[in-house]
């Protein structure tokens, strides 16, 4: 019996972890093996390669793993689509909520395919039996909102109702549409050597914020998370030269967005990290709780490749809008320790690897 029972053990299969939705190593090889090759029919690649139509515009499809898909139409326009799912705890956090995080999560995760005028969104709400109908009250007031700040509209959606105990609380599905017409979609493997690094603000505010309400640590500063539609300033940043790769620092914050790039691109990075802007309250949050702000995650900024000779341009483009006055030049890309990045400390250098697992769970 005791023989039998090892064996079970010995032969029961995988399961889905934490760290298979955390935005790293994990949940690539997942998609990779489970997703891509299922999914990734009607001519578009299954080894990660970009797919070109007959047109200029390339098509960007699922194994390419970006923020959003490309399909090309006509002569010279493309469709670019992305959905996304939310689940925040607590649904109501210092600056902001989890229906602004769900508007401005889509529609980012479009400008960072250079989609910054969105058509439309979806809204999906699968709400937990029980849940104060106040609270649904106030999650759709600032979907709203903030659908009006970034100036697209939610033109459809669906709503289903859990058992109580079968969802925690408020899920909230979006899905985002828009059409290039003439304009290059940008992807995130798009770098090339010497290409200028772009934070557009403070790094990790979003996940120590929301940490900090949801255990109620009670720290000195105003700690508030960053959440927020960055398709203005990505407009007028692409407007102001020519920017290379995109990707937005959520899950796994600037460190996972920086690793994927570089990994994409088959190109090395190098960063100063005395460059990179982090907020003292945040700073000094991360400290405490012996939390990097560099591997947390951010839900209004946006980590950019921009071609050097115009790099000044783009970054006085970006300080002169709302939310990016603290934007900075980090670093460039490189033709060494390609896939990696290395981060100059002002005492050393060092590797700045991807965050592994899910240090904070529930928090976009």
């Amino acid at each position: 019996m005791a023989e039998n029972q090892s064996t079970d053990m010995d032969d029961s299969e995988d399961v889905v972890t934490l760290a298979h939705g955390a935005g790293g190593g994990a949940m690539r090889s997942m998609l990779q093996d489970l997703v891509v090759p299922r999914f990734a029919g009607n001519g578009a690649a299954t080894d990660g390669t970009e797919v070109a139509d007959d047109g200029d515009t390339p098509r960007v499809g699922l194994p390419e793993l970006d923020d959003g898909a490309v399909h090309p139409v006509g002569d010279d326009g493309a469709l670019v689509v992305t959905t996304d799912s939310h689940v925040v705890k607590p649904l109501f956090f210092p600056g902001g909520d989890i229906g602004r995080l769900a508007v401005a999560g889509t529609v980012n995760d479009l400008a960072m395919m250079g989609a910054t005028e969105p058509t439309a969104l979806t809204c999906s709400l699968v709400l937990e039996e029980g849940t104060p109908t106040s609270d649904v009250q106030r999650v759709i007031e600032s979907m709203a909102a903030t659908a009006e700040e970034a100036d697209v509209s939610i033109s459809t959606g669906d709503t289903k109702v859990m058992g109580n105990g079968d969802v925690d609380g408020i899920v909230i599905n979006t899905a985002g549409v828009a059409y290039l017409d003439g304009n290059a979609p940008v992807s995130d493997a798009g770098l090339d050597p010497g290409d200028a690094l772009i934070v557009s603000g403070p790094m990790g505010d979003h996940g120590i914020a929301l940490l900090s309400a949801r255990e109620g640590f009670d720290f000195t500063g105003d700690l508030e998370s960053d959440v927020a539609p960055v398709n203005g300033f990505v407009g007028a940043a692409m407007d102001a030269g020519r920017i290379t790769a995109m990707k937005d620092p959520t899950r796994g914050g600037l460190a996972n967005a920086l690793n994927e790039m570089a990994e994409k691109a088959d190109v090395g990075i190098d960063i100063d990290e005395q460059r990179i802007p982090i907020s003292g309250a945040t700073a000094s949050a991360g400290e405490v709780l012996g939390i990097d702000p560099l591997s947390v995650a951010n839900e209004g900024k946006v980590v950019m490749g921009v071609d050097q000779n115009d790099a000044k341009a783009v970054l006085e483009a970006i300080q002169a809008c709302p939310g990016g006055k603290d934007a900075e030049i980090v670093g460039q890309a490189s033709e060494d320790h390609t896939g990696r990045v290395v981060v100059d400390t002002g005492f050393g250098r060092r590797y700045l690897s991807e965050p592994e697992g899910e240090a904070l769970p529930r928090i976009c």
